[in-house]
Parts: C-alpha cells; sequence; structure tokens
C-alpha cells in the first residue's frame, strides 16, 4: 500500500513516515500544496490513500481536496487539522475529505483511520484475498499456503497483496517499483527481481514457469 503524506511540518513529517512503514506502507511526502495536487493529478493511480494537512503554502488542504475530486479522483483523504470547529469539518466533507483527524493526535488513531479507509476504497476489497492454495489476511497481515502460514517480510507482503489484487494479469517491473517503494527511492535496478525471487522461494514457487510466473521482457503474473 501506497500513501501519499502532504504535510509541511517536516518533524511530523518523518515521524509519520517512519510510524507507516513500520506499519508496512510506502510514504511519499511532499510539503507544497500546488506541488501535491500537480503530483496526485498526473501519478493518480500510484496511491492508495492520500494524508493532507490543511494549512500548507501556496495551496490549502480544503481546495486541494476540492480539486481533486472535480478531477474525478477517488482516492480516500484523510485531512488533518488543527481546527476542530464544526464549520470545518462540515466544509472539508463537503469538500470531498473522506475523514478528517484534529491535531494533535495519537498515532495509533491516524493508523486505525488508514486502515478504516483502505477497507472501503471504490471498488470493495475484500478483507482476505484468495488465489488458488494460497490465502492472504490484510488486517492482521498472515499468509498461508496450504494451510501453512509462511513468513513474508513488509515488501513481499505487499508485492504479493498487489499480484493477488491483480490475478492473471500481466504486472509490469515499474508499476510495482510505483507502488511498493516512495520516489525517493535510489537503490538497484534489480531490486523488484531479487523480492520476487525470495516472494517465490517462501510460496514454495521458485519455478518462474509456475504459480508466479515470469512473463519476459515485462513483469510478472500470478496464475490462480
Amino acid at each position: 500500500m501506497k500513501i501519499l503524506l502532504v504535510e509541511d511540518e517536516q518533524k511530523l513529517a518523518q515521524a509519520l513516515q517512519k510510524g507507516l512503514g513500520l506499519e508496512g506502507y510506502t510514504v511519499d511526502i511532499i510539503e507544497d500544496g500546488k506541488k501535491a495536487l500537480t503530483r496526485i493529478s498526473l501519478h493518480r493511480s500510484d496511491y492508495d490513500a492520500i494524508i493532507l494537512d490543511l494549512m500548507l503554502p501556496s495551496m490549502d488542504g480544503y481546495e486541494i481536496c476540492k480539486q481533486v475530486r472535480e478531477m474525478n479522483i477517488t482516492t480516500p483523504i484523510l485531512v488533518l487539522t488543527a481546527r476542530n470547529e464544526t464549520d470545518t469539518k462540515v466544509q472539508l466533507l463537503t469538500a470531498g475529505a473522506d475523514d478528517y483527524l484534529v491535531k494533535p493526535f495519537s498515532f495509533a488513531e491516524l493508523a486505525a483511520r488508514i486502515r478504516a479507509l483502505l477497507r472501503r476504497p471504490t471498488e470493495t476489497v475484500p478483507e482476505k484475498l484468495r488465489s488458488g492454495d494460497i490465502e492472504l489476511s490484510i488486517s492482521d497481515r498472515r499468509v498461508t499456503v496450504n494451510g501453512k502460514e509462511i513468513a513474508l517480510t513488509l515488501k513481499e507482503f505487499g508485492l504479493l497483496e498487489y499480484f493477488m489484487r491483480h490475478p492473471n494479469q500481466v504486472v509490469n517491473r515499474e508499476d510495482l517499483l510505483n507502488h511498493l517503494w516512495d520516489f525517493n527511492y535510489a537503490g538497484f535496478s534489480n531490486v523488484v527481481d531479487v523480492h520476487v525471487k525470495n516472494l517465490r522461494r517462501k510460496l514454495g514457487s521458485e519455478d518462474s514457469g509456475s504459480v508466479l510466473e515470469t512473463v519476459r521482457g515485462i513483469g510478472y503474473r500470478l496464475t490462480e
């Protein structure tokens, strides 16, 4: 799961990025309102949720919400605000925010609200995903193969979840990189291939022609 965090308080943004990273999310940070709107409009399919501060340089969260919804972008939006007035909350929800959180807040509540938003996307996604002998539970991050639980790293879990959300579809490496690594990632180019190889091994399917197959020159496909 990938989140866009739009927050100009650097310490808060970095703390949330670290905390959400430990929860298994990939987080991109943008500190400017207009830049955030441009990012959302050009990369709308990259993000599963947006955390949006209300007060931002160049464009506030209210206006971003409004314009995003006018572009028919349905990505869930959680607004962070220091204002607790009823009128402010009503305006945010009317502008298209899915939820709001009043500062100061606990990280546990933020994480819970993000999980709640991600349980109700535009197209309903079940709490458990199944593909052949593989079962993945989103809420407690458990994966079983033939009823036996296997241990996956956060990135491996994210890869498998992405594949299981797109069964029998060819998923290219760029989509995986965009969805599971933040835009500042500067690691080695074959990082996706390495993680897929490890995932195959743990699934008991190291043969590239089996459950998680390689589509030469393009990417991978999870076959049911």
